[in-house]
């Protein structure tokens, strides 16, 4: 059975490139081989690092806490791009984007890290059952 699920996505893999070979261009191209060049060489070293910060210079208390509110506000931030960006946007839809999304970001971010706060002092560590 998994030779025949195979064989149907390489055929759809197959049909998706037949479909997109029309289109491919210098933008396609280069948009296909930015994303993982600035993931690999810019985003992964940088949250690695961060990451490495985090667990060396906050108490193990707060660690779990910051690293999940460090997680919601990149999302958050990577979400809010396309909004914040507006030039490349294309044309505006007068009832969709008539929001203030830096405003509205600030707002997100904000209370994902009183959150933050708040779970923190909430939550007391547990002793550790000695084994």
């Amino acid at each position: 059975m998994r030779w025949v699920i195979g064989a149907v996505g390489v055929v759809m893999g197959l049909w998706g490139a037949v479909l997109v070979l029309p289109l491919v261009d210098v933008d396609l191209a280069l948009w296909f081989v930015a994303g993982p060049v600035v993931h690999d060489v810019l985003l992964a070293p940088l949250f690695a690092g961060v990451g490495l910060l985090v667990a060396r210079w906050v108490p193990p208390r707060w660690r779990a806490a910051v690293l999940v509110g460090g997680t919601f506000t990149g999302v958050l931030v990577l979400l809010a791009v396309p909004l914040l960006w507006r030039p490349f946007a294309g044309s505006r839809n007068p009832g969709l984007l008539d929001r203030d999304y830096p405003v509205g970001l600030l707002v997100a971010v904000g209370v994902v890290w009183a959150a933050v706060l708040v779970t923190t002092a909430v939550v007391r560590e547990r002793p550790r059952a000695d084994r």
